[in-house]
């Protein structure tokens, strides 16, 4: 294989895996750009990305600008002299100045079977539409949104009860590997299909709220795709928010939203979900069973 002088581009640990599979393989990373620190935690310190503390621990010229569209940062990215840039999960849009510097042009690393789910979101989108499939395509950019030519795909099952979490780590170790394998390889680009295209928007804190409304089996893909985050809640009778973590649905029947026994099970517009793993605002999550020996609740209440 031939090392090749590369610009990473890539931001939080689904793209730190890619990175490390890259020197692992023997390529020269020639810079690194990733979104800058951002205040998090309590004290809202600014904390670097993982992909910016890996590239620092391993000796990398790292840049975090807030736009590429300068022609100063275009100028400095021309200056790195790189064969090809590879991005994956970064959050800037690439001018085209951008895409045309490279001598190999940029390929991105995305995390869905295009042209299906293209956006944002597509490891929880695929989970919500109860997809069986998924995968990861290595894509060369253009300037449309996930549009590009598809150099190489590598498909896996979904698994019945897997979550979004668990789903990004197999998927980031896979974008490892067929990046890797792209690079390497002689494949030729293929354009997507004009049949099948769907866009994954980015997930926000109230679609996660569960709608009691609709059937048991939807509310169960959508505990699953938004853990760890934002996390599907709802709305205890008290007026508390409660997260769901974990869920199975059950053969029960009630007006949706209602607590249909002593084990949580709440009733949906059809059949009804079983909460398993659950959090409380401010506090650790825990199992159904904990929480309800410190909450007091009787069938019949409601949850909104």
């Amino acid at each position: 294989m031939t090392a090749l002088k590369v610009i990473f581009m890539g931001t939080p640990d689904f793209a730190a895996v890619a990175l490390k599979a890259l020197v692992d393989a023997g390529h020269a990373i020639v810079a690194v750009y990733s979104q800058p620190p951002r205040p998090a935690g309590r004290g809202q310190e600014l904390r670097k990305s993982p992909v910016q503390m890996l590239a620092e621990a391993r000796g990398f010229p790292v840049r975090t600008p807030v736009s590429l569209k300068t022609t100063e940062a275009q100028a400095e990215f021309a200056g790195f002299k790189a064969d090809l840039a590879v991005v994956a999960a970064y959050g800037l849009i690439l001018p085209q100045a951008i895409l045309d510097t490279p001598r190999r042009g940029c390929l991105n690393i995305h995390a869905s079977l295009l042209p299906r789910w293209r956006g944002a979101a597509p490891i929880q989108r695929a989970i919500l539409a109860g997809d069986k499939e998924t995968g990861i395509s290595i894509m060369q950019m253009d300037a449309g949104l996930d549009t590009g030519a598809v150099l190489l795909e590598k498909r896996i099952a979904i698994r019945d009860t897997e979550t979004a979490g668990a789903l990004h780590d197999r998927l980031a170790a896979l974008g490892g590997t067929a990046i890797v394998e792209a690079l390497a390889g002689s494949y030729k680009p293929m354009p997507q299909p004009a049949d099948g295209v769907t866009y994954a928007a980015k997930i926000s804190p109230e679609e996660a709220r569960l709608d009691w409304n609709r059937p048991a089996a939807d509310l169960a893909r959508a505990v699953r795709a938004f853990n760890p985050v934002p996390g599907a809640w709802t709305t205890l009778p008290n007026g508390e928010r409660l997260k769901i973590l974990s869920a199975l649905v059950a053969d029960r029947k009630g007006a949706p939203g209602t607590l249909l026994d002593a084990q949580l099970t709440i009733a949906c517009g059809e059949g009804a979900l079983q909460p398993l793993l659950v959090q409380r605002q401010g506090k650790r999550a825990m199992e159904t069973g904990e929480l309800l020996r410190g909450l007091a609740l009787k069938p019949g209440e409601r949850f909104t």
